[in-house]
């Protein structure tokens, strides 16, 4: 079996085991149903146990890919272009790094309270004795992506790198996590790049958040920061096959953007560019068109000024 046909494998089991997650969890959600619900861009309840739902299938695609390249290894089923030994390394550290980025999302899905976003916040706080969520969640991932990058190997510099695009993916999908469907948009347009370099290891994850767009689209559930931050991290584990001079390119590129969302409205952006907003709003529900009727019985005497419709969550991300 060839390398591509593990990860279609791995892929086709990250999407199982995500949907049996979320389905298994839908009925019987941890804590109740409360405790996932919140509120979307509309107003509207939705469920955040799409996130683990995602985390989870995305785990269980990168043992199974792992699984088949080992048992080729040792002849056991037909093995071509197989990786070698460090396959299982590699695939721990990818794990780890997307377990740990869902835990800490998960815990500040479930405790933070939202009043401080994105770096600029959770810095702020910390500099008034306030310890965020936020800022637990920031300093968790980085330390998970410390380690994970540890444990893939390589020179001082290679970690270094690595847990950089660990803990940069995981926090940068999140800031795309305020409209329905855009993360996992982004996180495929950035998987279907990374696997044309030749990194076959984002089938999983990719596969694991494919299988609940229909849900995210829906506006029945979202990614929260335990799907966003677990897809993201595992994103960033995967390119550590890329060159080293890749890697520091696109670690670049990732603070850049990181850096240009505490300034500037991602959403906005979109709105006013065709291309990204086609992009933006295929597979989403249209925006609420009152009729004739219910403008006419609604309209107030003097104009009103046009009424924008507010994020999924705050700008920032966090």
């Amino acid at each position: 079996m060839r390398r591509a046909g593990y990860a279609v494998a791995a892929g086709a089991c990250a999407a199982g085991a995500a949907r049996l997650a979320y389905s298994a969890m839908s009925r019987r959600p941890p804590g109740g149903p409360k405790t996932w619900s919140r509120t979307n861009h509309r107003g509207e309840p939705v469920t955040l146990l799409e996130g683990p739902a995602v985390a989870a299938g995305a785990l269980a695609g990168v043992l199974a890919q792992a699984g088949l390249a080992h048992r080729a290894q040792a002849g056991l089923i037909p093995a071509s272009g197989s990786p070698g030994a460090s396959g299982w390394r590699r695939a721990a550290a990818m794990a780890l790094g997307g377990a740990g980025a869902a835990a800490f999302g998960a815990y500040d899905d479930l405790a933070g309270s939202g009043d401080r976003r994105g770096f600029r916040g959770h810095l702020g706080a910390l500099r008034q004795g306030e310890v965020t969520t936020g800022a637990v969640k920031l300093g968790g991932i980085g330390v998970t992506g410390i380690v994970s990058a540890a444990l893939a190997g390589g020179s001082p510099v290679d970690v270094i790198l690595n847990a950089g695009l660990v803990a940069g993916g995981a926090n940068l999908l999140n800031l795309f996590d305020l409209r329905p469907g855009r993360a996992i948009k982004v996180a495929a347009a950035s998987g279907v790049l990374l696997g044309a370099a030749g990194q076959d290891s984002v089938a999983a994850p990719l596969g694991a958040a494919l299988a609940l767009l229909p849900e995210d689209l829906g506006e029945r559930a979202m990614l929260g920061d335990a799907g966003a931050n677990a897809l993201g991290a595992m994103l960033g584990a995967s390119a550590a096959g890329l060159s080293r001079t890749g890697r520091i390119a696109l670690l670049i590129a990732i603070i850049g953007i990181t850096a240009a969302s505490e300034k500037v409205s991602f959403t906005k952006v979109i709105a006013r560019t065709p291309a990204l907003n086609w992009l933006d709003m295929l597979g989403r529900r249209p925006a609420h068109q009152p009729s004739e009727t219910e403008s006419s019985e609604t309209a107030p005497p003097a104009p009103q000024p046009l009424v924008t419709i507010p994020a999924q969550r705050p700008e920032s991300g966090g």
